[in-house]
């Protein structure tokens, strides 16, 4: 079974950092790329970053840019999200998915985790 289990989310001071990990298991996780996505109050879903099956390509949005890092240890199947310098309006439910290239899309995302950005 695929599952993507999120976490490191939680309250933090304006001007702070958090470090989400997301683990894999159930597949062989260095043949995929995986994208972290966040589902705003508002309810919008933004697309955060990504990176590739062997780290060699990221990419991040360009509101959070300079702000993130990605990165990923194959050997312990996770992907990185290390988040500084956070913002009010970084509060949102972050996912990570699993990126599948012959859909296009992403097939298997985790339950999230809450980050809330907040003095």
């Amino acid at each position: 079974e695929v599952q993507l289990v999120e976490s490191g989310g939680g309250l933090v001071q304006p001007g702070g950092s958090l470090r989400l990990s997301c683990a894999a298991s159930g597949f062989s996780f260095d043949d995929y790329d995986v994208t972290w996505v966040r589902q705003t109050p508002g309810k919008w879903l933004e697309w955060v970053s990504d990176i590739s099956w062997n780290g060699g390509r990221t990419n991040y949005a360009e509101s959070m840019k300079g702000r993130l890092t990605i990165s990923r240890d194959n050997a312990k199947s996770t992907v990185y999200l290390q988040m500084d310098n956070l913002k009010p309006e970084d509060t949102a439910v972050y996912y990570c998915a699993r990126i599948a290239a012959n859909l296009g899309g992403f097939d298997y995302w985790g339950q999230g985790t809450q980050v809330t950005v907040s003095s």
